[in-house]
């Protein structure tokens, strides 16, 4: 049976305008799991500079505990990419996020980038798919490079690509949320779901993360604040999933046969391990809010 990996959460993962003093500061009391500091689509572009040494300081600064923090740099080819790399890189946050990744060569380059700035190990690349390219070659991007810890998809923006529509349920793009989840699992990194537009619309958003969840992301990119603590429910183990995922462990290991059944179902390795993720994503979970 293989190894359970340390689970990291990444239920809430949210955008924060770094070029914004006061949001900056009000995301050390947010319960969000992780903290996006954006230096791109938030910012304009006269205040770039300033959000570059705010994001760096904000990361050095130590003062968000235990929230997995990052960095969103802009883009390959603007014109302020390279100079956020090294800035990024050198700050030496959880992970550094780059928008419209589109091939395994913008991997490999992103990282000789970051290693040439001296980002320390823990630094990840965070890889966002939202291109019809980047969905089509997936899995040669996930395989890219060791340093690369996830995928965000930017769903907003694959929409706009396809000449869709933003529809409850996301028919149209399903397909592609669904290779891109299958090049991470593939790959070992963890997938992050795109984000939810309308903030007031919260039964809207609550059915969108649980969706999220069943199909078998990580978590959600949150755009506000309010919109946290719905993540957070959606994509932790309910109480009745972590005790159905104790008793199936317990009846698998009582048995001395190699065949055992948990109310009234027949389990085996493959349901073991999925308990045991289960139990990985809620202890992580209980740690990280104890």
């Amino acid at each position: 049976m293989s190894e359970t990996p340390q689970f990291t959460p990444l239920r809430s993962v949210l955008y924060m305008p770094s070029s914004n003093e006061r949001a900056l500061e009000k995301a050390k009391t947010i319960a969000c799991d992780a903290l996006i500091l954006d230096l791109e689509d938030a910012v304009a572009p006269d205040a770039k500079v300033d959000a570059r040494s705010a994001a760096a300081a904000a990361v050095q600064s130590g003062e968000y505990g235990r929230r997995t923090v990052t960095i969103r740099v802009n883009g390959i080819g603007t014109e302020w990419h390279d100079d956020d790399i090294v800035a990024a890189s050198e700050a030496g946050p959880q992970a550094i996020v780059v928008p419209k990744v589109n091939s395994a060569a913008e991997v490999q380059q992103l990282v000789a980038a970051m290693e040439a700035a001296g980002a320390p190990e823990h630094t990840k690349l965070w890889a966002m798919v939202e291109t019809p390219i980047a969905i089509l070659d997936c899995l040669s991007i996930a395989q890219a490079s060791p340093r690369l810890g996830a995928f965000v998809l930017g769903t907003n923006d694959l929409v706009k690509e396809l000449y869709a529509e933003h529809v409850p349920g996301r028919a149209p793009i399903l397909p592609s949320l669904h290779t891109a989840l299958l090049a991470g699992r593939a790959a070992g990194i963890a997938v992050i779901d795109g984000v939810y537009n309308d903030v007031k619309d919260t039964e809207g958003f609550l059915a969108e993360c649980e969706q999220g969840r069943q199909m078998g992301f990580d978590g959600k990119t949150l755009i506000h604040p309010g919109q946290v603590e719905g993540a957070n429910t959606a994509f932790a183990p309910s109480e009745a999933a972590v005790e159905d995922a104790r008793g199936l462990i317990e009846a698998f290991e009582a048995t001395t046969t190699g065949v055992a059944t948990y109310k009234n179902k027949m389990i085996e390795n493959l349901h073991v391990e999925s308990a045991k993720r289960t139990l990985s994503i809620h202890d992580a979970i209980s740690a990280l809010e104890g």
